[in-house]
C-alpha cells in the first residue's frame, strides 16, 4: 500500500517535499538508530542507465553548499548541484509485492530506466 499525499509547505514550492508514507518510514529509520539529529540526504550522480542516479543515505551536518527541507519534523538534506536536478521533487516510500523501496517523483526528469532508480533531464 502507498500514499502519495505532498505534504510540501505552501511556504516553499520548491525543494523537496515529502509524502505520507516517506514521513513515516523516515521517521521509524531515524527511531531505530535512536539518534535525533539525523537527516536523510539526497544527491544526484552521473551514472546509470538514464544519465544520473539518485543517492539517499543518513547525514548529521550540514554542509556550506545545502538546503533543508523540513516536513512534520523529517529533515531532508540537498546540495546545490542535486537540487538543480531534483527540485520540486516529491520524495515517497512505496510497499508493494515488488519490495519495498523509496522513489523521488521528479518534475524535472525527462525520461528514468524502466526500475526508477535512474533519470534523464535531457
Amino acid at each position: 500500500m502507498s500514499d502519495t499525499t505532498t505534504l510540501q509547505p505552501d511556504s516553499a514550492p520548491k525543494g523537496v517535499g515529502l509524502s505520507e508514507s516517506a514521513i513515516a518510514q523516515l521517521t521509524g529509520l531515524f527511531e531505530a538508530e535512536a539518534r535525533e539529529d539525523l537527516m536523510l540526504r539526497i544527491v544526484v550522480n552521473g551514472g546509470g542507465c538514464s544519465g544520473f542516479t539518485y543517492g539517499f543515505d543518513f547525514d548529521n551536518e550540514i554542509k556550506d553548499d545545502d538546503k533543508t527541507f523540513e516536513t512534520q519534523g523529517v529533515k531532508v538534506v540537498v546540495d546545490d548541484a542535486s537540487l538543480e536536478f531534483i527540485d520540486g521533487s516529491v520524495l515517497n516510500f512505496i510497499e508493494s509485492l515488488g519490495g519495498n523501496h523509496f522513489t523521488l517523483e521528479n518534475p524535472n526528469a525527462t525520461s528514468s530506466c524502466g526500475c526508477g532508480s535512474s533519470f534523464s533531464v535531457y
